[in-house]
C-alpha cells in the first residue's frame, strides 16, 4: 500500500471558503481552528509539504474575548534600538486602538510553522475584518460554528 501525496494542482481544486464568526470566541481556541483549516489539517488528503487549506474569512474580530485576566496583565515588549528603549503595550490597549484584528492575525501567525515559505502562503489565505461585514460574498462561503465545536470555545460575560 502506498502513501498517498497530493500534488499542488490537486489541492488548488478542493480549496473552500469558509467565514468565521469571531464574535464571544476565545483568542487562543479560535486561532488553533483556524490554523488547523489553513494548512489543511482536517481533510483526509493533508499533505505536508502542499498548500492544501482552505480560505478563510474572520468577521467580528474586535469582539473576541480573553480568559483569566489577560487584557489587562499580558505585556507585549519591544525595543527602539536605542538606550533605555524597551517599551511594552497591553493587551487592552492593543484590542482598543486601530487594527484589533491584528491580535488574532498575529496568534494564528505564532501557530503556523517557523520560518516557512510554505507558512507564509497559507496565511495569505487568511482574511481577517473587525467589523461583521466582508467583501467575499461572491466566493459563497460556507458558514463555520467554532463555538459549537467545544463549549470552552465561547466565553460566558
Amino acid at each position: 500500500m502506498k502513501t498517498y501525496a497530493m500534488k499542488p494542482a490537486e489541492a488548488e481544486a478542493q480549496k473552500n471558503w469558509i467565514v468565521i464568526d469571531a464574535e464571544g470566541l476565545v483568542v487562543g481556541r479560535l486561532a488553533s481552528v483556524i490554523a488547523m483549516r489553513l494548512r489543511g489539517k482536517h481533510k483526509p488528503a493533508y499533505t505536508p509539504h502542499v498548500d492544501c487549506g482552505d480560505n478563510v474569512i474572520v468577521v467580528n474580530a474586535k469582539k473576541v474575548v480573553f480568559t483569566g485576566k489577560k487584557m489587562t496583565d499580558k505585556k507585549f515588549y519591544w525595543h527602539t534600538g536605542y538606550p533605555g528603549g524597551i517599551k511594552e503595550r497591553t493587551m487592552e490597549k492593543l484590542m482598543g486602538g486601530a487594527h484589533p484584528e491584528r491580535v488574532l492575525m498575529k496568534a494564528v501567525e505564532r501557530m503556523m510553522p517557523k520560518d516557512s515559505p510554505l507558512a507564509r502562503k497559507q496565511m495569505t489565505n487568511l482574511r481577517i475584518y473587525a467589523g461583521a461585514e466582508h467583501p467575499h460574498e461572491a466566493q459563497s462561503p460556507a458558514k463555520l460554528d467554532v463555538a459549537a465545536m467545544n463549549t470552552k470555545n465561547q466565553r460566558d460575560a
